[in-house]
């Protein structure tokens, strides 16, 4: 690097908060060339929502803190101070693609994936049919979705064989009362304490070999309380790659293995049944949702069968199912971004090892992208790292032919907002909004345990959420009212129900 291009640091943005953004800007921090001095770099990770972590707090279920302690990795980057948070920026609303390119000389986009992969089939217009990921957007407090969900189904069916759909599933079938452990936010709890669901049927295209989700979220089925798992012998038919996959693969092998036993022991729940049914059917293509004056009344599927490879062919067998709610989980979808190409196709901004491409396939000098908005909604969240590591590799190869930002100053952001009148928010703000959401949950009681508890603090939970925008961005800023900070209705987050 020339004198004058060391007198500064590079200067990079980082669009989205999640996984991708803090690995990327943790693993630009540590890099070789930073750490041997030969580049500083100076870094915005930048969150359209005014707290960190993305589909970490909005898109995993609340009753997995397991897998929410991913949390306490990402905050150990961010609260090292040499990454700068800048929370409640919407790109493309906020800051132009322009505006980021005079301020930084690099930027990174790790937007996620946050839609809906459609699903073309007749009535999924119907009232009833639903996105799961909207669904899961609800039930974990997103702060720009409504706070009442359409809770009047009795049957459920759900589309889909992976995690999410598994997450669905659960949270419609669980009972509210073994969530209020968790950081369920208020109003969600009331909506599914009032849902008069029974039976939530899951639906596959393929067999129980070739499922994609993982063994715990489908052992944690089984640990809902008063909620039956019901499976059918017809179902449970592999095929040559079935067999091979069962034999060379553990985790195959270990989801056939404890989907197979629960099938045995499913006799054993007549003898005492559970007042709500969890349904696992494979084999099964969605073909239409029916429905009854624009209402759901029921889905088609044709039933299928393994083709030898894994692969699933119809039989044009047609089967019914009643039920008035459908949730499609099916897979997520990138958004386009403003200003920046996008694969309508894959969901995806069109790259090459994360070095964005224009519309002649050629490297746009400076943008990058990383996740699932890089490489399409597909694998864990560990993945998610060795994609960072792949677009920053990329970043520092060509740090010498950036395009150098005119006004590199770390002020220069902060008074472009400033003058936009956007309520921006920061790392010191979201531990204050972090600390507030603790409180509550240590402070919680229910209503109706409080006058036999005498006022006694019940039900210790890790958190209650603050869904309102607003209330979120008051807090962090430290502009409320006590009343906003304490137990005022408007915060969705009050520790009495």
């Amino acid at each position: 690097m020339s004198n004058s291009a060391a007198a500064r640091p590079l200067r990079v943005a980082i669009i989205g908060s999640g996984p991708a953004g803090v690995y990327a800007a943790d693993i630009l921090t540590k890099s070789q060339e930073v750490r041997g001095g030969d580049v500083a770099v100076s870094i915005d990770l930048f969150e359209s929502y005014p707290a960190p972590y993305g589909l970490i707090r909005y898109g995993v279920a609340p009753d997995h803190p397991r897998i929410k302690g991913i949390v306490n990795a990402l905050h150990k980057v961010l609260d090292r101070g040499d990454i700068r948070f800048l929370g409640n920026v919407t790109y493309g609303r906020d800051l132009t693609l322009s505006d980021i390119r005079h301020l930084y000389d690099a930027v990174i986009f790790s937007t996620g994936a946050i839609k809906d992969s459609g699903l073309d089939i007749p009535g999924v217009e119907l009232e009833g049919s639903f996105g799961g990921a909207d669904f899961v957007s609800w039930y974990d407090g997103h702060p720009d979705v409504a706070r009442e969900w359409p809770l009047e189904a009795k049957e459920v069916a759900v589309i889909g064989n992976g995690n999410v759909a598994l997450d669905v599933a659960r949270m419609l079938s669980k009972h509210a009362d073994d969530l209020l452990v968790t950081e369920i936010p208020d109003n969600v709890y009331r909506g599914l304490k009032s849902s008069p669901v029974t039976d939530v049927h899951i639906f596959g295209r393929r067999g129980p070999a070739q499922v994609k989700f993982t063994p715990l979220e489908l052992r944690e089925l089984s640990h809902s309380k008063d909620v039956d798992i019901v499976l059918y012998p017809e179902d449970f038919v592999f095929d040559a790659a079935s067999d091979e996959a069962i034999r060379t693969n553990n985790q195959v092998k270990t989801m056939v293995n404890t989907l197979t036993n629960w099938l045995v022991e499913e006799p054993s729940h007549a003898q005492k049944p559970a007042s709500r049914r969890l349904h696992l059917h494979f084999l099964h293509s969605p073909v239409e949702i029916t429905g009854v004056d624009g209402k759901v009344s029921g889905m088609k599927f044709e039933r299928t069968e393994l083709d030898g490879s894994g692969r699933a062919r119809g039989t044009g067998e047609i089967v019914h199912y009643p039920v008035q709610a459908v949730y499609r989980a099916i897979g997520y979808f990138g958004s386009e971004l403003p200003e920046v190409g996008f694969d309508a196709t894959h969901g995806v901004i069109p790259n090459d090892a994360g070095r964005v491409l224009d519309a002649d396939g050629k490297p746009v000098p400076g943008i990058y992208a990383t996740g699932w908005i890089k490489r399409g909604p597909v694998g864990l969240i560990g993945s998610t790292k060795g994609d960072a590591l792949e677009t920053i590799g990329c970043l520092l190869e060509d740090r010498l032919s950036l395009p150098r930002a005119g006004k590199p100053q770390e002020q220069a952001i902060i008074d472009l907002l400033e003058s936009r009148g956007v309520q921006y928010t920061s790392w010191e703000g979201w531990l204050k909004l972090d600390a507030h959401e603790a409180a509550l949950g240590a402070e919680y009681v229910r209503a109706d345990d409080a006058a036999s508890l005498a006022g006694d603090t019940v039900g210790k939970r890790p958190r209650v959420k603050v869904v309102p925008r607003e209330d979120m961005v008051s807090i962090s800023r430290g502009t409320s009212p006590e009343s906003v900070l304490g137990t005022s209705p408007g915060t969705e987050g009050c520790p009495t129900i």
